[in-house]
């Protein structure tokens, strides 16, 4: 029989706040966290907005040596870690590090200090590339030295599943646990890659809001004028255990993680499917794990992330698996606030719904003026919501058609 697993600890940093009450109350007062790149000069680049992360000194969550070896991806992953096991009140010794582990999604690593390390090599030469260069950049380290500062044993691994890296992470957890192979895991997602690279990028592909003089208004899922997504920057945490496990030891219980599903499109490189077809089988699949009727999800924290064709697609998806009850049920994107953290999103997200459950409380879609054609859902418009929920999905679908999709329902003994 499947163990039942729950949520115990809850961390975040992200563009709208560092920790979980600061960037929850943020997100229910429909803050945009989108403001113009600080982290380099934007001469140049059609794109000069970004989601960055404000106020974050690592040293507040890690020795000064640490913090000094670690990129930013790395530093977020860790202080969310530290925040959540904070939470979750988890004592992770000697008589437990082996039944602890910890997974975490990334797309793309540490890209920022790769392209410092590049234009090194090509100026300077060789030598002059740091002994940590491989270490700081492989994505693999943000779970990695999540074990090594918290004594993490258990199941540990990295995946870079593009923009559904940390649902993924989050799935693959709550399946390691659900069958008896981990007591507990730390799971989530990371990303850090505002850089001149990743910006011009995206530039390339028109996949960015160029709305450079209203970053606060760029991110706008799935309103008629949205011209592309915003690049966001942090981390989401959680502590997921068994439900024997979080119980034995008198934890508090945000939410249980009832279904896992993931899919794959099998059709272009960077665009869904029109007809969503893999996103309508990726949402089926989680409704079928957790064991519910598709007219039991109360509320979506959708993958929303204000390019036409995602939300557009996302849209006629959510329509096929839910029929009527599309129109019934509450949609919103958080990141019309927090911009898209690529392979963190998910991570992040995933916080959030959980939040969402334990408060009933659906956040915003902010920029939400002009309904398009097809997009006539309920996207809770630019205010907080306050309704029950039973049970709410987050989607994550990433370049190369790779989808995710969780499902988190009350506890209920």
């Amino acid at each position: 029989m499947n163990k039942r697993v729950v949520i115990t600890g809850l961390g975040l940093v992200t563009p709208v706040g560092i920790g979980v009450e600061q960037t929850w109350q943020a997100l229910c007062a429909g803050k945009s966290g989108v403001g113009d790149i600080t982290r380099f000069d934007t001469s140049g680049h059609q794109t000069k907005i970004a989601a960055e992360v404000k106020d974050f000194n690592p040293q507040d969550f890690m020795p000064k040596k640490d913090a000094r070896r670690v990129e930013p991806f790395i530093a977020f992953a860790l202080a969310a870690t530290r925040m959540a096991i904070d939470d979750s009140g988890l004592v992770i010794d000697s008589t437990n590090e082996s039944r602890v582990g910890a997974i975490t999604g990334c797309g793309l690593g540490g890209l920022r200090f790769m392209e410092d390390t590049v234009n090194r090599v090509s100026n300077q030469g060789p030598k002059r590339v740091s002994p940590f260069f491989i270490p700081m950049m492989i994505g693999n380290m943000a779970p990695g030295m999540i074990s090594i500062h918290f004594g993490a044993k258990g199941p540990n691994s990295s995946l870079a599943t593009a923009c559904a890296a940390g649902t993924h992470a989050v799935g693959n957890s709550f399946k390691l646990i659900q069958r008896g192979a981990a007591d507990a895991m730390i799971t989530g997602g990371t990303e850090a890659v505002i850089s001149p690279s990743c910006v011009a990028g995206f530039n390339s592909m028109k996949a960015l809001s160029t709305r450079n003089g209203e970053p606060d208004k760029a991110s706008r899922p799935f309103d008629r004028d949205r011209e592309g997504f915003v690049v966001g920057e942090g981390g989401g945490i959680l502590i997921l255990e068994s439900l024997d496990h979080a119980l034995d030891r008198g934890a508090r219980i945000y939410a249980e993680v009832t279904g896992y599903g993931m899919t794959g499109d099998g059709f272009h490189m960077t665009s869904p499917p029109p007809d969503g077809n893999g996103a309508v089988r990726c949402m089926r699949a989680a409704i079928d794990d957790a064991q519910l009727d598709p007219n039991q999800i109360d509320y979506i924290n959708a993958h929303g992330t204000s390019t036409e064709l995602n939300d557009l697609y996302e849209t006629r998806a959510i329509k096929t698996v839910f029929k009527e009850h599309a129109y019934s049920l509450a949609v919103s994107s958080t990141k019309s606030m927090t911009g898209h953290l690529l392979g963190g999103a998910g991570g992040v997200e995933t916080v959030i719904t959980a939040l969402t459950v334990i408060n009933d409380l659906i956040p915003p879609t902010i920029n939400y003026e002009n309904q398009a054609e097809e997009c006539d859902l309920d996207y809770v418009p630019n205010k907080v919501r306050q309704v029950t929920v039973e049970n709410a999905m987050t989607n994550s679908f990433g370049f190369g058609g790779t989808n995710g999709t969780l499902i988190l329902s009350k506890y209920k003994t």
